[in-house]
């Protein structure tokens, strides 16, 4: 349940507007993790569309988190323009490899360091 008192999109498109008038060029558009979330609001990408609004709403760079655990989500997140560059976080906890990995998944010829080589 909001509170009349809670951060909403808005707010955070308004400081946006006031932090890229101030020199900031990248936004990173998180809930923060601050809270409680109940499991019925946490699915794949659900933090996309705060990404999304603020970069249509003021232009700024936008970084998108959210639930991120796959190269294609992450690919067409960039590729839909929903956001300009996406940030995997607890998925390189499971997945140290993620970048490498997700590379491959997309066919994207990567050099593979060579201390990682044999296992791959």
């Amino acid at each position: 349940m909001e509170s009349e008192e809670a951060w909403t999109l808005e707010d955070s498109i308004r400081l946006s507007e006031i932090l890229k008038e101030n020199g900031v060029d990248f936004i990173t558009a998180s809930g923060g993790g601050f809270t409680n979330v109940s499991k019925d609001k946490v699915f794949p990408g659900y933090q996309i569309p705060f990404a999304k609004a603020i970069k249509e709403q003021t232009g700024i760079l936008t970084g998108a988190v959210g639930m991120i655990t796959e190269a294609e989500q992450a690919n067409d997140i960039i590729a839909n323009g929903d956001a300009d560059l996406v940030i995997i976080a607890r998925e390189h906890l499971r997945d140290p490899y993620f970048a490498i990995n997700s590379a491959r998944a997309l066919g994207v010829e990567t050099e593979i360091p060579w201390q990682y080589k044999r296992a791959y």
